[in-house]
């Protein structure tokens, strides 16, 4: 079986993903297509030779319907030939797509392909519907009670785990610092591709993080309130202490990313220098009522498949939906907090649903090669009940 290798990995920039956001005039299909185009060109590969483009994209609504990722290759004037794909594992979208096309080459199904994935969550907000639509009404049969949303999730995990409300308004403090910090050292620089959009009477480059906050501190975020305390809430989950805040959580953002993957003998022919290769993969279900606590054991599938102990890892990348993910994550694992996020995380630098994946990857890979690290791990909680893994290896 042929190994699968990362060629390059790119990203946008984070806008807010609300109206008037840096990316919020910016079709989703136009900015992942400016996305793939950065991709290819920096990388001088002829689009015609991409086997296929998995896009990841969780509300395929509205802009980002029937096919974004076909829609954005066309955009992207790759050739008619190169198909596509969107699928949805919900947050972990990209990364699954990561996944469908690292073993692709691994079968030798595939010798290049492009794994990536976008959201414009100023356009479709998260969890739009069709209209009319019940996508959960049959689960009432097996959940009587009913599931609650992602944020009362993250509030049953931080009772569960016995975190405080300050524990996680220090820790998203600390995804602002290291973000801003990182921003500042040219940390993301080569990791982000500029992308043109509306600005007044002249179009601007966006390449800064929107919703990085230099200076937020733990008395700031400590004035917040709660966002999903109701009564009846209250009465059902009475050891629920509603720490929960916009400030502690990661913010609504639109944004896109992709990653160049090939096989390694493909890349030699192609004069191209692997970056690092996929080492590991895991995807689990989970409790969907506590919906966010899949990425411990698909830590623990991903590390017992790769052969490899947590203290081998040199970073750890856990998607920050919500700060007690992460901090139940390393409790639970007993994992070493100092490699966790050491850029910051989606608390700072956004959560594009569907393009987080991938996002995930490119700041994971630029760690790795600025600091000499030799393997990687990211993990992403998803909606449902589900978490995939990946284990990346340095080159």
């Amino acid at each position: 079986m042929q190994s699968a290798v990362i060629v390059d990995v790119v990203r946008t920039a984070s806008g807010k993903g609300k109206p008037g956001g840096a990316l919020s005039g910016t079709h989703p299909a136009k900015l992942l297509a400016e996305t793939l185009k950065a991709l290819v060109e920096r990388n001088g590969v002829d689009p015609a030779l991409v086997d296929d483009v998995i896009t990841g994209c969780v509300s395929q609504v509205g802009d980002q319907s029937l096919n974004i990722g076909r829609t954005a290759a066309l955009v992207a004037d790759f050739p008619e030939h190169v198909p596509a794909t969107s699928i949805d594992r919900q947050c972990g979208s990209s990364q699954q797509a990561v996944h469908f096309a690292g073993q692709g080459v691994m079968a030798g199904a595939y010798d290049v392909a492009i794994a990536c994935g976008v959201e414009s969550m100023s356009r479709i907000p998260m969890g739009t519907a069709p209209a009319g639509g019940d996508p959960f009404g049959p689960l009432k049969v097996r959940y009587p009670d009913g599931l609650v949303n992602q944020g009362v999730s993250a509030e049953i995990i931080a009772a569960r785990w016995g975190l405080s409300r300050s524990e996680l308004d220090e820790y998203a403090a600390r995804s602002h610092d290291l973000a801003s910090s990182a921003a500042a050292a040219g940390d993301f620089d080569n990791e982000i591709i500029g992308v043109q959009v509306p600005g007044g009477q002249d179009d601007r480059v966006h390449r800064t993080d929107e919703t990085v906050r230099g200076g937020t501190s733990v008395e700031g975020l400590a004035g917040l309130k709660p966002s999903f305390y109701t009564e009846e809430l209250a009465r059902r989950f009475p050891d629920v202490g509603w720490h929960i805040t916009p400030g502690n959580s990661s913010p609504l953002t639109d944004g896109a990313s992709a990653a160049l993957i090939m096989s390694e003998e493909k890349a030699r022919e192609l004069g191209l220098r692997p970056r690092a290769r996929l080492h590991s993969f895991a995807v689990t279900g989970s409790d969907p009522l506590l919906m966010l606590t899949g990425v411990i054991p698909a830590t623990e599938k991903v590390l017992r498949r790769s052969g490899l102990s947590l203290e081998e890892i040199d970073v750890f990348e856990v998607n920050e939906a919500f700060a007690p993910v992460p901090l139940a994550w390393a409790k639970e694992l007993g994992a070493d907090v100092e490699k966790l996020n050491p850029r910051g995380g989606a608390i700072a630098l956004g959560h594009p649903l569907g393009g987080s994946g991938t996002r995930l990857l490119a700041t994971m890979l630029n760690h790795l090669e600025a600091t000499g690290g030799r393997y990687g791990l990211q993990t992403m909680c998803e909606g449902g009940g589900m978490a995939n893994a990946t284990i990346i290896e340095r080159i």
